[in-house]
């Protein structure tokens, strides 16, 4: 490959990693502001929307939920359809949902508030769980072997940048300026990954034409069927699951993660909770790269995502159970957190044919959606659905936290099946060592 190939390559992956930073960004706005969302204007919070705890966490559970509807047709769509039009869709849906949520909260003290909210939360999760299989499927596309990891770590870090300058600036932000002007910012910065998506089009068409692949890509999209489905082998499945149980202990408990704090550890203000439970994204943040190289030259991935599983037990037991500084947990999640998403969304395009790569990624996206949603809506009972008061009692977090131990359990028994399925070592082998072996690549 040329020296200018290189570039033009890592080019394509700048602007592709732009395309999901502002949606992250506007994702976890509401867990760092969840006492004004929470809050009725009393002393104690100066302006809020008077959402109960309930209502709260369905903002991540419809999210959540509306993802895993349309990412399974979003990424048929892309398989048939291409890169170029799933960009362009999917990041309006961001912008268009993430400036009807800003909206929504211009009607305080009304019966459209929720709905209004509700119903950005929903175009939201539209575009930004499909523009995510987009991202992927690009990444997947011009980076193969040695560098696949790499170049997903490389996303996931620019996704996260975007969540850690949410957690470390929204809550000074809305301080000064309220909160309307914060989530009308947040829509601002999904505008920006509107016109990446333009740029990366236009790269990605530049590109494909250049290397004489457009023709052979148009072939290959014609021949994807809905019936593939039924082909996927059973590791995918498993891999699947995996991803999904992991998920399911990380954002339901981010999204609550600041009000946690604050309850039951004293002398945390809202904005050092936002800063700890940001640390989760600071930690993945700083090592995603790096954990990719690693793992794009061990391989181990299935080793790896049963490695995680295990070593997040700690986690969710010390928040549990102990009065250790939460920062621990946080940043230690952190860490585990950066090793699964390296070592199980890669593992995909080596387990299923590039050409129905958008619809695998399609599916892993929705099952992982619908966990969270069942999650999120769990832990909005467990958590009390009555009212929207300021402190909420120390065993409903108690039990919270178990329910994320049981999630990390059932992950750590769908890795280790993963492991005993795959009997080819697509997975597990030292995948990074074999760039050039086409089945193991899946090029």
């Amino acid at each position: 490959i040329s020296t200018a190939g290189i570039y033009y390559r890592f080019l394509v992956l700048f602007f592709n990693c732009l395309l999901t930073f502002g949606s992250y960004f506007c994702f976890d706005i509401p867990s760092v502001l969840q006492e004004q969302f929470q809050g009725n204007g009393s002393a104690d919070c100066v302006e809020g929307l008077g959402m109960t705890p309930e209502e709260y966490n369905l903002l991540y559970a419809i999210y959540a939920w509306t993802n895993a509807l349309v990412v399974i047709v979003a990424g048929f769509l892309i398989d048939k359809l291409g890169n170029r039009f799933g960009v362009f869709l999917f990041s309006f849906l961001t912008v268009l949902g993430s400036s009807i949520f800003a909206l929504g909260s211009h009607f305080k003290g009304t019966p459209y508030l929720l709905p209004l909210m509700l119903t950005g939360r929903l175009l939201f999760g539209s575009g930004n769980g499909s523009l995510t299989i987009v991202q992927n499927r690009i990444t997947a596309f011009w980076f193969k072997g040695k560098e696949l990891a790499l170049a997903f770590g490389l996303t996931l870090s620019f996704s996260r940048l975007g969540s850690v300058l949410n957690f470390f600036f929204t809550q000074q932000f809305e301080s000064h300026y309220g909160i309307q002007w914060t989530l009308w910012g947040g829509a601002v910065l999904c505008v920006l990954g509107f016109v990446s998506a333009v740029v990366v089009s236009i790269l990605d068409k530049v590109g494909t034409k250049q290397l004489g692949l457009d023709g052979m890509i148009q072939q290959e999209s014609k021949k994807v069927r809905v019936q593939d489905v039924r082909h996927l082998p059973l590791r995918y499945w498993l891999l699947v699951l995996t991803i999904m149980f992991f998920y399911n202990g990380v954002f339901p408990f981010v999204a609550d993660a600041s009000k946690f704090i604050q309850d039951k550890y004293p002398g945390y203000s809202q904005q050092a909770a936002a800063y700890i439970a940001g640390a989760v994204y600071d930690s993945s943040l700083v090592l995603s790269a790096v954990v990719g190289i690693l793992i794009d030259y061990v391989g181990l991935r299935g080793v790896f995502a049963v490695g995680c599983a295990v070593l997040t037990l700690p986690v969710f037991a010390l928040l549990a159970f102990t009065f250790v500084p939460p920062l621990v947990s946080t940043i230690w999640l952190g860490i585990t957190y950066s090793f699964a998403a390296a070592s199980m969304w890669p593992s995909i395009p080596l387990v299923v044919p590039q050409a129905t790569l958008g619809t695998a990624m399609g599916l892993a996206t929705s099952v992982q959606m619908i966990g969270i949603g069942v999650s999120n809506v769990i832990v909005g009972q467990i958590l009390g659905t009555k009212s929207s008061e300021l402190k909420i009692p120390l065993w409903r977090w108690q039990q919270m936290m178990i329910f994320m131990l049981a999630n990390t359990v059932a992950c750590i028994f769908a890795s280790v099946s993963l492991n005993i399925v795959d009997k080819k070592g697509l997975i597990t082998s030292l995948a990074g060592r074999m760039a050039e072996d086409d089945e193991v690549t899946g090029a």
